[in-house]
């Protein structure tokens, strides 16, 4: 074989080795793509069952796992993984509002039955209590929110209505800071009505913004009686900040998912909209 022959040869060999190392690197970004699928459908996955599924090898799986969590995209546990819990995200109020539509109103109902005429209430900035306003109408209430959206929609509805002042929170239309705090203060309510991105039985009521958690607590601190309004993708999830522990709110739901409904019971009351 002469040079040339030699050089052709190696250039087959590095291109061959090339196309290779490709279709590896393809075959393991789809074999990723369909565990976090798996994750988005089932939550908890297992190492068994992806080896089979994915007609892969244990420390296969076993470095898919860890590089996904090294990525945050989920969280490894004995024998598998669950979906990770992003603890600032926090969904812009439009697509709050576009989620779990039927299960907010039956929710929101429910909650506006609770209220008696005369009585001054807080609506928490939040897309569960936004529903809560076409039952409001014709009622004779004083209304304080820390919420743009909620206002102009109480106002639409000639119920008499506080908002709070200070910084706008672009994403979720919410009043926050040390003005929207120094006001509030002052201001005290037969009932809050509050939204939360999560309830967990350890770290209790939370949600991913420091500032709107310090409104949200201060608000509960001053009422007669604290509710929270969450469905029932809200149990067991955990948020940045905390607010208030369990014991602090009657949590108001469509529904507590019947394997973990006990252990809420023992913490807090639960009224739930669909029986």
């Amino acid at each position: 074989m002469n040079v040339f022959e030699r050089f052709l040869l190696l250039i087959k060999k590095k291109y061959a080795n090339m196309c290779r190392e490709v279709i590896v690197e393809m075959l393991t970004e789809e074999r990723r793509q369909k565990i976090l699928h798996l994750l988005d459908q089932q939550k908890i996955v297992k190492s068994q069952d992806l080896i089979a599924i994915l007609n892969a090898s244990e420390s296969t799986i076993r470095r898919d796992l860890q590089e996904l969590e090294n990525e945050g995209l989920l969280e490894r546990i004995h024998g598998g993984a669950k979906k990770g819990q992003l603890l600032g995200f926090e969904q812009n109020m439009t697509e709050k509002t576009l989620k779990n539509i039927h299960e907010k109103q039956v929710i929101a109902q429910l909650a506006a039955s609770l209220i008696n005429e005369e009585d001054v209430i807080y609506l928490d900035a939040g897309s569960t209590t936004l529903e809560m306003i076409p039952y409001l109408q014709g009622r004779k209430l004083t209304v304080v929110t820390n919420s743009v959206k909620h206002a102009a929609g109480l106002v639409d509805l000639q119920l008499s209505t506080i908002i709070l002042g200070g910084q706008v929170k672009l994403s979720t239309n919410a009043v926050l800071g040390a003005n929207a705090l120094d006001q509030l203060k002052d201001y005290h309510f037969n009932k809050v009505f509050m939204g939360m991105n999560g309830a967990d039985l350890t770290h209790g009521f939370t949600t991913p913004d420091p500032e709107e958690a310090a409104v949200k607590k201060l608000a509960m601190a001053n009422a007669e009686e604290s509710f929270v309004l969450i469905d029932h993708s809200k149990f067991n999830k955990l948020s940045f900040t905390s607010v208030a522990s369990l014991s602090a709110a009657t949590i108001i739901t469509e529904r507590c998912p019947i394997e973990i409904a006990e252990d809420y019971r023992e913490r807090t009351t639960i009224k739930e909209a669909i029986q």
